[in-house]
């Protein structure tokens, strides 16, 4: 081959379709319990995914649910037809789970009464193996050398009925997940890894999403504004459109987006005739939003938001050198241990331990800085066993090589 030529990668086998077939939607609970009483005869873990309809409806709610075991093959479940998937999750018992991005899928499955007792997560062993790409697919592609067949990732899961074409892409998602999840078990072994993986794991089991304060801080463009008076704006927009989207259970940003909320804000109409025309949405519900600008000016000044809110943390690390330069020395040496382990053992840094708890520690050290003590401080702030076992000596040295 010459120097000029190149090699072309060889092209991956698609899988387009469950080796089984597409199985019906179950929508009955007669449906359901044949469903449970055939996952319950399987083997093995159990492959779980659920379709949400983000962008569509509000909130995060499941509106498909798959599964796979050995034995029972593959099930579709409608949880709008069944929203109590209580007798499914009597017949998975104990069995493993396994999820891709397990935080994501959680809380709506919970929602439906579905709950591991056991978890294999591959996006998060994907991480702690140091893959390149962490997506479902390309972890796919990386293990097993096939590529899904996947164009259907952001339609709307709500709609009914689903197209078959639509049911083909949700029940290969859990097609390969049980061969999957075996080879990485091997890797995560031959790492050293595996002890890591299993405490991650179960702290998956108890994880909750945070619940913001002031949700209505996420809006986007926020950043630009600085008077309390336009931020109070916002603020009472936001929560108005919340109200809409809920009563028609619809995702916010199809009452009226983000950017047009905030010029609304920004404008501050006093009539219908003032209000802003770039969206359809702003005359469809001027009456709302003008109520809610109204009640925005009749706030007193101590009433309205303040433009940013102090966290409870430590300083951003850039001032550190000014307000306390043996803190940023300190955090600078654990920082670059922890660099230097994880590019030893191919993991991401923050997988070892997260930038939040270790500001916090280096920032208010325990008063004796030891091994022990520093491992209760990382303990204090959710860090897993293994990774206090690994980060509290690093802090140790730190602390020994730059005393007070």
């Amino acid at each position: 081959m010459s120097d000029d030529e190149t090699q072309e990668a060889p092209e991956l086998p698609v899988l387009h379709e469950p080796a089984d077939g597409v199985p019906p939607v179950v929508t009955t609970e007669s449906g359901l319990d044949e469903a449970a009483a055939a996952v319950a005869a399987g083997v093995g873990p159990v492959a779980m995914d659920a379709e949400r309809a983000s962008g569509y409806r509000y909130g995060q709610s499941a509106y498909l649910v798959q599964l796979r075991r050995d034995g029972s093959g593959t099930w579709l479940i409608d949880p709008a037809a069944l929203p109590d998937l209580g007798p499914l999750d009597a017949g998975i018992g104990s069995a493993e789970w396994i999820l891709h991005a397990a935080t994501q899928d959680l809380p709506c499955l919970r929602e439906v009464g579905l709950a591991p007792r056991q978890l294999f997560d591959t996006e998060l062993a994907a991480r702690l193996l140091g893959l390149p790409r962490v997506g479902l697919a390309a972890v796919i592609e990386h293990y097993l050398g096939i590529s899904l067949a996947k164009e259907h990732s952001a339609v709307d899961w709500s709609t009914r009925p689903l197209p078959e074409s639509w049911l083909r892409y949700a029940a290969l998602d859990v097609e390969v997940l049980v061969e999957l999840r075996n080879l990485m078990g091997i890797d995560l072994a031959e790492q050293g890894k595996a002890g890591w993986a299993r405490e991650e794991f179960e702290a998956l089991l108890t994880w909750e999403p945070a619940v913001r304060e002031d949700p209505w801080r996420r809006t986007s463009g926020l950043h630009k504004i600085r008077k309390p008076r336009v931020l109070a704006a916002v603020r009472e927009l936001w929560y108005a459109r919340d109200q809409i989207a809920r009563n028609r259970d619809t995702a916010p940003g199809r009452v009226i987006p983000d950017a047009a909320m905030v010029e609304v804000a920004v404008a501050d109409p006093r009539s219908s005739g003032d209000l802003p025309r770039g969206h359809r949405s702003i005359a469809r519900y001027q009456s709302t939003w003008l109520d809610a600008l109204a009640r925005a000016r009749r706030l007193s000044d101590d009433e309205l938001p303040p433009s940013t809110v102090k966290g409870d943390g430590p300083p951003p690390p850039r001032a550190w050198a000014n307000r306390d330069p043996l803190a940023a020395e300190r955090l600078a040496a654990t920082r670059e241990a922890l660099t230097t382990f994880a590019e030893e053992h191919t993991i991401p840094v923050e997988n070892v331990c997260s930038p939040d708890p270790l500001r916090r520690v280096v920032w208010t050290p325990p008063e004796e800085p030891s091994v022990p003590a520093f491992e209760a401080a990382l303990a204090e702030h959710g860090c897993r066993r293994w990774q206090q076992q690994i980060v509290a000596p690093m802090l140790a040295d730190a602390f020994a090589a730059h005393p007070a």
